[in-house]
């Protein structure tokens, strides 16, 4: 009996290779591991299928896209649960109160957002392979 699949938004919030869905795409666990930008550091392979993550020079670009998105979500949730929790009023300046409150918030969870954008924006080149075991990764510029 086959494994099952993985679920993908669990693989893509999890930092985990796309192709597989094991291992780690960075070499630190800790989203928060901020000295020296360690956050950041991502394998050249993945160390349990071997897909090449950084695809050609400058693949990353797009995630700052991505980023945004994620950004503007979270945004919009939150001014909904403020609204839903204590409503929205210039008058007494609920709204800039939610306003600080988001952009604490979103300076909090900026190295987990740059790290699920990478996760996301590389998902969407590599796909799952449920017989990755099978079919070995094979390099692009690999001579044939």
């Amino acid at each position: 009996m086959k494994n099952p699949r993985p679920p993908y938004l669990l693989t893509v919030l999890s930092n985990k290779c796309p192709r597989c869905r094991e291992g780690h795409l960075f070499k630190s666990g800790n989203a928060f591991a901020l000295k020296n930008n360690v956050y950041r550091e991502m394998h050249e392979y993945c160390p349990v299928c071997g897909q090449l993550i950084d695809l050609e020079i400058g693949f990353y670009y797009g995630t700052g896209y991505v980023s945004y998105f994620i950004t503007v979500l979270i945004s919009a949730i939150t001014f909904t649960i403020w609204w839903i929790l204590f409503g929205i009023s210039i008058a007494d300046n609920r709204i800039f109160y939610w306003l600080g409150i988001n952009s604490v918030l979103l300076i909090i969870l900026q190295p987990p957002i740059i790290r699920w954008s990478r996760s996301l924006w590389l998902s969407w080149f590599v796909k799952y392979d449920p017989d990755w075991k099978i079919h070995p990764y094979v390099h692009p510029d690999a001579k044939e």
